[in-house]
């Protein structure tokens, strides 16, 4: 679908942002509506991340837009929104295509690791940078091609949850996540993330901290050390 409606103007708050401000929305149905499979950390984490959203929704935020920026992996993103569209996500995908033309996508490291510069990419929804400027939390959405292996790596101090909006992934081979389903992250949990060779995966994602950790977190790519020989 082709977006015609109007970028908001600079210094617009959420309120002047309807389609944002529905994404918002929608990030946190889903935060309120997905199971936690009995885990006390799961439900502790879907609360924490929906009572932060509800913040930024009241405090009506500025909105901050960087040049819309593409990159080699969303050739996919248009497969990715179709095959979202089909299933059970597809009221967040729907309102995030809404909202594509304006995404600006990244890799968020200095250095891209080897195999992932035309297969990853992630797009900010919320955080200290925006588009929805707050320091409450960090959503977006990352975009895998497929056959795509995303390198271990952990997050400081930060409690990191993907929900699956199409395609599907594995995490640490303990798994396949399709769509609605949910991947829980503690902080300095090192994962690593495999995608199917015939489809892309487009992932939500929300991480939850102090806001010193929010504001200054970096990925860190590891791989484990085998035994000394």
């Amino acid at each position: 679908m082709l977006n015609t409606d109007p970028i908001p103007a600079p210094n617009a708050r959420l309120k002047d942002a309807a389609n944002w401000r529905y994404l918002l929305k929608e990030f946190y149905e889903m935060y309120r509506h997905l199971p936690s499979g009995g885990s006390d950390r799961i439900r502790a984490h879907l609360r924490n991340a929906r009572e932060a959203i509800s913040r930024v929704q009241k405090a009506n935020p500025e909105m901050s837009f960087d040049p819309p920026c593409n990159l080699p992996v969303t050739d996919h993103l248009g497969r990715a929104l179709d095959e979202g569209r089909q299933d059970r996500m597809a009221p967040v995908v729907r309102t995030l295509e809404r909202v594509a033309p304006e995404l600006s996508w990244r890799y968020g490291y200095e250095k891209v690791p080897r195999g992932l510069a035309r297969s990853y990419g992630y797009a900010e929804i919320a955080g200290p940078s925006g588009p929805i400027v707050t320091d409450e939390i960090i959503l977006g959405v990352v975009l895998f091609a497929p056959d795509c292996t995303y390198p271990a790596h952990a997050h400081k101090g930060i409690t990191e949850s993907y929900i699956c909006l199409s395609g599907a992934v594995s995490e640490n081979h303990q798994g396949v996540y399709a769509a609605g389903s949910l991947i829980h992250n503690p902080p300095e949990h090192l994962h690593r993330i495999t995608v199917g060779r015939d489809e892309p995966a487009l992932l939500a994602y929300a991480w939850c901290g102090a806001r010193e950790d929010l504001a200054g977190q970096k990925m860190n790519f590891s791989r484990p050390r085998g035994p000394k020989a």
